[in-house]
Order: C-alpha cells, then structure tokens, then sequence
C-alpha cells in the first residue's frame, strides 16, 4: 500500500516538473512551434482603379512594387550551394541596390542563414524591372523553393503629373480619412477583396503558402473626371507664377463648363517654403472667405430683381469716402470718385455707390435683402463630388453679430462667406442665363473598358431670377471689361465678361497679422461674353509684392486660362469671310526655285500667275486672284534674300556662295544675320531664323 503511494506521488511530481519545463523551459520554443503550424486565409487588397482626365491621361494610378525576403531554411537550399553562391549573391545585390557593400550584404545574409530565417527581408519597394533582374541573381535563379526567394507584391499609388489637381484627385492612404476624389469614389475605386493562404512564424509575422489567391481579388473601377489635362496644366503653372510673382501665400483656379457644369481645370497652391508651391489644400472646395467686390453683383441683381435699382440712376459717392458708424469708414480703392450711375459705380467698383444704393432701398426692412439673396441661391450647398465643401454664410437679421452696418458692408462682399467654387457657381448661373448647375468633377466610371456608371450634369435651380435681371447683370458684368477695372481683358480675338475683387481678409486676430493687412485679389467671369461656354474663378490670398487688387494679380491668371481655351476651342472662332475663307485654302507658295513653285501650284490646281520671264529662282506673293510667281536672280558676289524660303532651298542657296550656314528653330525663314546685299566673304558665318 506504501508502496503504490509512493509511487503515485512520485507520478505526480514527475508530471509537475515535466509542466514546469514545458511552460517556463521550452515554452517559447513549442510557442514557436506552435505559431509555425498555424495557417489561415488573409486578405488581399485589389488593384486600385485608376483615374483619368477627360482625354485618357492618367492621374492617378496603382503600380506594382514587390518586397523581397528569403527563405533560409527552403526544402534543397544546401549548404554547399549557399556557401559557393553567396559570394557572388551580395554582389549582385549591392551593385543592384548600391545601398550596402557587398561584405554587409555577405554578412547579413550568413547570420541568417545561421539563425534559420524563415522570413528575411532583403528588400521593400522593388520595381518589376529590378525584380526581373533579382530572379537572374545566384541562387535566387534557382527559383523559390530550391533558392528561397519570396516575392510579395502590393501596389502603391502614384500620379503621374505629380502636383497637376493633385489635391481635387486626393488620397487614401492606411485608415487615414481620404479625401478628394479617391474618398469619394472610393467604393468604385477599390472593390472586393482576395484571400490567401498564409502561414504564422514566429514573432507574429505571416508568409504565404503559395503564390496564387486562393480567391481572386476583383479590382476597382476606373474614373474619368471632366478635367482637360492641356488646360490644367496652363491654369497650373500660370498661377504658380502669379504666386511666385506677387510673394502671395496661397491662390486657387477653377475653369466650369457653363452648360453642364463640367470642371475643366482646378489647381490649388500654398506655399510650403519660400518660393515652393503645393498642392497641399483645396482652397476652391474648403476655404471660405468674405469675397469682397464680387459680391457685389449679387447685391444689384437684389435691388433690380426687388424692382428698386435702374442701373442707370445715378449716386453720389461722396468722393470714394463714408462712414455708417463712428470709427469706421469705407472707402473706394481709387478715392475721388463723385456723382455717376450705377452702372459706372460697379464697373469702377465703388465701396461707396454700390453700399448707399443698397442701404438707400433696404434699410426699412433688411431681412428682404438677405431673403432675395437667398431666393438667388447665392452661396448654395453644392452637394460636390468630394467631401470637404466649406458651408457659406449668408448672414440673417436675426443673427446675434447683425449691426447697424452689416447691410451696407454685406453689399460689398464683407460680413459674409463663400468659397471660390460657391462664387464661381452663381456667376456661371448668370452666364447660363439664370440656370445653376452644379460643378461636376467625374462624368464616368468604366470597369474593364465597360462604362457602368455616368455622372449627369445636375441643376441647382432651373432659373435664380427673371430673365430681365440676368440681362442686366450680363450687360454689368460686360461693362467692367469695356469700361472699368477689367480692362485689361479687352482683348481683340474674343471677349470677356467679369468681375475683379478685392478684400482684407480677417483671421482669428483680425484684418492684420503681424501688423499687416491681409488682402484676397480675385476676378469671377466668363467668356465668350456674348455666347459662354466657360465660366472662371482666379483668387490670389495675401499679395506682398506688387499690388493686391483683383486687376493686377488675378487677371493675369484668368486670360492666360481662356487663352489656352480660346487656341484650342475652334468653335470659339469667328467664321472667316468668304474671298478669306477661299484663299485659305490654297497653300502659301515659298520663295525657291522657279521651277518648283510653277509645278507645285499646276499639280495642286493652285490659281497662279507665273511671269514670262524665267529663272532659278522666284519669288511668291498672293492677291485675290492666286499665287503671283516672279522671276528673280541672285548675284554670286553678294548676300541672297533668303526670307521667307525654306530650309533646304535657303542652306542650298547660302551654302553655294561659300557661306557658313547656323540655323535656329523650326519652320520658314524669318530672318537672317546678314542683310541682303551685303559682299560675301568666303567662310563667312551667317546664321538664319526659322519661324
């Protein structure tokens, strides 16, 4: 009995001990051992879809990159391989990489080996050229499971044009709140995930079993935004050097489509560092001031839609100075200004005039002022496509920070708030004719080529005002290119109707930061006046060199935008007369020689007049009735007239008379160094332009 004890007790300590060393012994290796057999399935992300301009460039786009590791412990890697190859193996790496010498890499990869890595990270981030390359390496040329390579590959996102829209196109990036377009179609962008079989090692990390899915991940769909990629592209870089230009801190641009509300181009820049510009917030969407003398049009079209303003009544401006409480005065940009219509008042853009016609019809009952304001659909939600659209403020006689010259300076732009893009949108309406639409950033998504989704133009309200109202305001808006502070925008091949701005901005301290007086410069218009197609906005914040009006620092952006779209947009051009329209069609005939200009113009049934005397050389003229060819001759001795010519027959004709020929650009001759005439000496350098 004793002994049946004894050896019971004896049993139990054993078990005791045996548990002991398990848990406290060798628990971290059966812990390892356990992990090593734990296999599950992991999901795998899908291909990002990407997003493309209007004409099929892309902005953003998902690129393969491939992390590498090793296996040390794979099935054959044998010793004997390891230990001749990997010599040369760090070699090849360091010279690829060039970012170890090769005795770092030679000793890394022996620790390894020792240790019995099952998951060593050799390298992040490499491109599929480079990954080609790896697999040629030693040892690794003997594939995965005889040289231990692991490829593992994630895509990361890139765009192409860098900084072009880049805040419009956003980003998604970990669990990080996206924004732009990437968060908003995100649903589109990226769809259903994969699974894959991996296996837990030690230290938590997980290796894939296989190469393939075990469930294919479906990819996203691709999005093709409204913006035109040329157009950008010039509003881009025209407002970075505005900004360079004027030391400003920030400006945004944005060009719509009148009818549908397409945005054809947005840019965004703050500056970073000293002359360094990003694309690093979306003024146009997110950022809400008081407009300034834009808003002025919304206070006419008040006052003549409420039936009290003709615009051409005159006002006394009181020589650009008054003051609707003590302590505060307003005052016009350019002081001196006195009796003159309303009209003239806004396209000079008086403080003065537009503020004492507001508070002359209004001051009885304010509440109808911000009421029509509001009936017009001034500062509307925009309901964009992408989060981030800052609320504006129209403010309410009921508000607690209403005041006795709130009316007055509302009218012009201050007490309130809107953002570029909500300015944009009511000047586009009186474009279109009353009809607001809302800016539209993505017509279409297309999975596979297949389009599965549009994005049709959406109207905010089918009229904000009578037909009489938008009449005038267009009639205003013309005014102030014709007459007033747009005049710089009177140009020749088209025209411009708009508005400059200009307003001080207030921050948290204030209208002054560090002393200083924070100004906006903005212009809001559209063109062609007579019949728009497009509608803009520039808006430059906080000006330092060079002035701060709208005039000078705005509009400079803005015609280099409708520049671009004027070149580029035929339906813009006038129609040619037709005698011009007929001669347009026949090919100019060069200066060159004779016989070559009489063929071309017999071959193409070119009308011409060919003169009765011959020779090598002609010259080409036009009138109404065709191409004139002339005979002409050159004089061996002296420097031929070469203008006009073409390359070969100019270098032909320079080249024979022994002069050195420089050519500079592309195209016929528009000049030349020597003058003709000039006495020829031999060698002489001579060098021609080409335009």
């Amino acid at each position: 009995m004793y002994i049946l004890y004894a050896c019971m007790c004896l049993f139990g300590v054993a078990i005791t001990y045996r548990v002991f060393q398990l848990q406290f012994v060798q628990g971290d290796y059966w812990r390892s051992k356990a992990d090593s057999l734990t296999l599950d399935y992991i999901k795998v992300d899908p291909v990002r879809g990407n997003i493309y301009t209007a004409d099929g460039s892309l902005l953003a786009t998902s690129v393969p990159v491939y992390d590498l590791r090793m296996d040390f412990k794979a099935g054959v890697l044998a010793s004997k391989v390891f230990d001749e190859k990997v010599d040369s193996l760090a070699l090849c790496l360091s010279k690829l990489f060039n970012d170890k010498s090769k005795d770092a890499y030679k000793r890394e990869l022996r620790n390894a080996r020792r240790e019995g890595d099952r998951y060593y990270l050799l390298r992040r981030g490499v491109s599929y050229k480079d990954l080609k390359t790896v697999r040629t390496f030693p040892i690794f040329n003997k594939g995965r499971y005889k040289g231990g390579l692991i490829v593992e590959q994630r895509n990361i996102r890139q765009k192409p044009f860098k900084e072009l829209a880049a805040r419009t196109v956003g980003y998604k990036i970990g669990t990080n709140t996206p924004v732009g377009l990437e968060g908003y179609f995100d649903k589109y962008l990226a769809c259903v995930s994969g699974k894959r079989l991996m296996q837990k090692l030690s230290g938590g990390v997980w290796k894939p079993v296989n190469d393939e899915d075990e469930v294919e991940a479906r990819d996203g769909s691709d999005v093709t935004t409204t913006i035109e990629l040329n157009i950008q592209d010039v509003a881009s870089q025209s407002l970075l050097n505005q900004l360079q230009k004027s030391g400003a801190e920030a400006g945004c641009a944005v060009l719509m489509e009148v009818a549908t509300g397409e945005v054809k181009a947005i840019a965004n820049l703050k500056r970073v560092s000293d002359d360094l510009y990003r694309e690093d917030f979306n003024y146009a969407v997110g950022y809400g001031t008081e407009p300034g003398s834009t808003f002025k049009l919304a206070s006419l079209m008040a006052g003549i839609e409420d039936g009290y303003i003709d615009i051409d009544e005159t006002v006394d401006c009181n020589g650009g100075r008054i003051s609707y409480a003590p302590g505060m005065l307003m005052r016009d940009a350019h002081e001196g200004y006195k009796t003159m219509t309303i009209r003239h008042s806004f396209e000079v853009s008086s403080n003065v005039g537009i503020s004492k016609v507001i508070k002359q019809y209004y001051q009885k009952n304010e509440q109808k002022f911000v009421d029509r304001l509001k009936k017009m659909h001034v500062g509307a939600g925009l309901d964009l496509q992408m989060k981030g659209e800052r609320p504006s403020r129209i403010k309410n006689t009921k508000d607690e920070d209403w005041s006795r010259v709130t009316l007055p300076y509302m009218s012009i732009g201050y007490e309130t708030r809107l953002t570029p893009l909500q300015t944009l949108a009511f000047y586009n309406a009186v474009a279109n004719n009353g009809k607001m639409v809302k800016p539209l950033f993505v017509k279409e998504i297309n999975y596979r080529g297949q389009i599965t989704d549009t994005c049709k133009p959406t109207v905010i309200a089918d009229s904000i005002c009578s037909q009489r109202t938008i009449k005038i305001a267009q009639e205003l808006l013309r005014g102030v290119v014709q007459n007033g502070t747009g005049k710089n925008l009177k140009l020749p091949n088209y025209t411009i109707a708009g508005k400059t701005g200009t307003a001080q901005i207030a921050g948290a301290g204030g209208y002054r930061k560090d002393g200083k007086i924070n100004y906006q410069a903005s212009f809001c218009g559209y063109f062609p006046a007579e019949n728009p197609k497009y509608s803009c906005i520039v808006v430059v914040y906080n000006p330092s060199v060079g002035g701060y009006y709208g005039a000078e620092t705005a509009l400079p952006v803005f015609k280099d935008i409708a520049d671009k779209v004027f070149s580029t947009n035929l339906d813009m051009h006038k129609e040619l007369q037709s005698d011009s329209a007929i001669l347009a069609h026949h090919p100019v005939i060069k200066p060159g020689f004779y016989k070559d200009a009489k063929t071309s113009c017999e071959k193409l049934n070119v009308p011409h007049q060919a003169s009765e005397t011959k020779g090598t050389w002609a010259s080409a003229s036009r009138d109404m009735k065709g191409e004139k060819i002339k005979a002409i001759s050159h004089s061996e001795h002296t420097v031929p007239n070469v203008t006009g010519m073409g390359l070969r027959d100019a270098i032909y004709l320079l080249e024979t008379r022994g002069l050195q020929v420089k050519v500079i650009g592309r195209g016929s001759v528009s000049k030349q160094s020597i003058v003709a005439g000039a006495k020829i000496n031999k060698g002489q350098l001579i060098t021609i332009e080409l335009s």
